[in-house]
């Protein structure tokens, strides 16, 4: 099978690291992979910020985590179950929202192509994290770290910015089983 396709079909979203450092070297590697995603008029409205440092990953949880509940209150209605079962896993684990990942790296755009653009850097450096060994994932909820201004000023979040995707990267414990998937919807003409 195409070396592509085969990333494509077995990477998984990890929610569970090993301690283990993510080298440096590898950590440029899956950068320069965001950084060669298309962008819309070559625009590359992209910047990344690299958290590795432990204090640093505990003062984005706790700017995240309130924020998250928030969100997930929204939904309590609607889906008592999956907001219980959320807001359990939220309470219990020591960091429901990075998952003591190793690694978050931050992709930070601007501008009137970033929301076209930027989740395509997000990707490739999902992909290329797979093709080094290493897992990742895509956290919604730590991204909601924009009301806290000492987490702004150490993203150097300007006002104009938006936060497209904390990548967590680092050593997998385990990969998940492939979730369900449903058939894609096609019409052809």
């Amino acid at each position: 099978m195409n070396a592509v396709i085969d990333a494509i079909n077995k990477r998984r979203s990890v929610r569970a690291y090993e301690g283990t450092p993510v080298t440096k070297e590898a950590i440029e590697q899956i950068i320069e992979a965001g950084n060669e995603a298309p962008s819309a008029m070559n625009s590359q409205p992209w910047r990344f910020v690299v958290v590795q440092d432990a204090e640093a990953k505990k003062k984005l949880l706790r700017a995240a985590l309130p924020n998250a509940k928030k969100i997930l209150d929204l939904v309590k209605d609607s889906d008592p179950e999956r907001h219980a079962a959320i807001m359990k896993r939220l309470d219990e684990q020591p960091d429901p929202v990075y998952y003591s990942a190793p690694a978050v790296i931050f992709v930070i755009g601007s501008g009137r192509y970033a929301d076209h653009s930027c989740p395509l850097a997000c990707e490739n450096m999902m992909l290329a994290a797979h093709a080094l060994g290493l897992g990742s994932c895509w956290v919604g909820f730590g991204s909601m770290v924009t009301e806290t201004p000492e987490i702004v000023q150490l993203l150097d979040l300007l006002p104009e910015e938006k936060i497209y995707g904390p990548i967590l990267i680092g050593h997998p414990k385990g990969y998940p089983d492939r979730p369900p998937k449903k058939g894609p919807v096609v019409k052809w003409v």
